[in-house]
């Protein structure tokens, strides 16, 4: 099983199957503009702008679930995105990344990775790097910098 089974909406209301994706290396991302780590937002933008060309890209799922860091519309949060972080890769509408109403693709992502103490999804900007078969090669927690992946998507892109 790989994330290619699944799909999600992205902002403009296109249902989009993450099968689209194949054959590049992902970032999947859960956000929120009013956490304290929004401004990894400007960090994952020049990651796609730097590696973008080569094969790469993110995908951004903002959530609300935690400590309403994410309460405004689905536009509301794209304008935010984009004027005030530059962002270009695609932004999915809100989901939940836990619990029984989460999203099936993050429910598959924690399953296939280990987080601190348990797998659920604890906090804004959990990231996992997909592979170009769409297999799940890491867990990186919402501390982690996004300059501090670069290494690691350079070694799965060749």
């Amino acid at each position: 099983m790989s994330i290619y089974q699944y799909s999600a909406t992205l902002m403009n209301g296109v249902e989009r199957s993450l099968a689209d994706y194949e054959g590049e290396v992902l970032l999947i991302v859960n956000t929120a503009t009013q956490c304290g780590f929004s401004k990894q937002l400007k960090g994952l933008q020049t990651l796609y702008e730097t590696y973008g060309d080569n094969g790469f890209t993110i995908l951004g799922f903002p959530c609300n679930q935690f400590k309403n860091q994410e309460p405004g519309t689905n536009d509301e949060t794209k304008t935010v995105c984009q004027k005030n972080y530059g962002v270009t890769f695609p932004l999915f509408k809100k989901i939940d990344v836990k619990g029984e109403q989460a999203h099936p693709l993050f429910t598959f992502l924690t399953t296939h990775t280990k987080g601190m103490m348990n797998n659920q999804i604890k906090w804004n900007f959990t990231k996992f790097l997909i592979d170009k078969k769409g297999n799940v090669i890491k867990r990186y927690a919402p501390i982690t910098p996004p300059e501090k992946l670069a290494p690691d998507i350079e070694s799965i892109m060749e």
